[in-house]
């Protein structure tokens, strides 16, 4: 398997025709994987640098928060280091929305958006500090990252992105994984080839230098995860 480059299949995750069901099981089994591999302990690491670095994030925008379970768990770090966080999510898919309303019911401080990143209204992001994004960018090309990073430079938004290491043995693990424990059929499929979409860490950093950012920081977190902090 050669991962010297992106791949730039679509993920079935990436079109419209998705039963419910079916989307729903991925996400449930995406919070499993995340949960038993440590894919949300990258947001984690790098929200604590954050706030050890910073005191001023009082709000954070989820792009592409899928079921809302890394809302979830930045919400609870949060109130563990007494920080008073109100959270913002965007996603395409009004299933996600729905599914997420449901996960999150118990969370107050939060609201959820169907649409657009892009659509986003210019008063609401004077409100945000942050920005988050956890396996969101490998549905881009390296394009629409840039563009991205832009939008959050634009709208002097910090960010803290959590994505995949492009990696045979990440890629074989989860192939296995998936194969011998997955009942979502887009999990089976998806899982995979995200990796494949995935990055080396010098090109998450010529991507945020090509989007004008100084002051950024690319970092490797098990299970082949990368945290990338930049902020002005």
């Amino acid at each position: 398997m050669l991962l010297s480059t992106r791949s730039y299949t679509k993920e079935y995750l990436d079109f419209d025709n998705i039963q419910t069901p079916d989307l729903n099981r991925n996400l449930v089994e995406l919070d499993i994987i995340n949960n038993n591999l440590g894919g949300y302990n990258a947001s984690l690491k790098g929200l604590k640098t954050i706030f050890k670095n910073s005191n001023s994030i009082n709000t954070i925008l989820d792009i592409g928060f899928g079921g809302g379970d890394s809302i979830k768990q930045l919400a609870k770090l949060a109130k563990q280091h007494h920080k008073d966080v109100f959270f913002y999510g965007v996603d395409l898919k009004r299933d996600c929305v729905n599914y997420a309303e449901i996960n999150l019911k118990e969370l107050r401080n939060k609201k959820l958006i169907w649409d657009d990143y892009r659509n986003i209204s210019a008063d609401l992001l004077k409100k945000v500090d942050l920005i988050h994004c956890s396996l969101f960018l490998h549905h881009l090309t390296n394009e629409e990252i840039v563009d991205l990073f832009k939008f959050c430079k634009h709208h002097n938004c910090s960010i803290l992105a959590n994505d995949l290491h492009r990696h045979w043995l990440a890629y074989y693990s989860i192939k296995f994984l998936t194969t011998l424990f997955s009942r979502s059929y887009l999990v089976k499929n998806d899982a995979p080839l995200s990796v494949m979409r995935g990055f080396k860490k010098n090109e998450l950093l010529l991507l945020l230098k090509e989007a004008g950012y100084k002051n950024y920081s690319v970092t490797w977190s098990w299970a082949f995860r990368y945290i990338v902090i930049a902020s002005e």
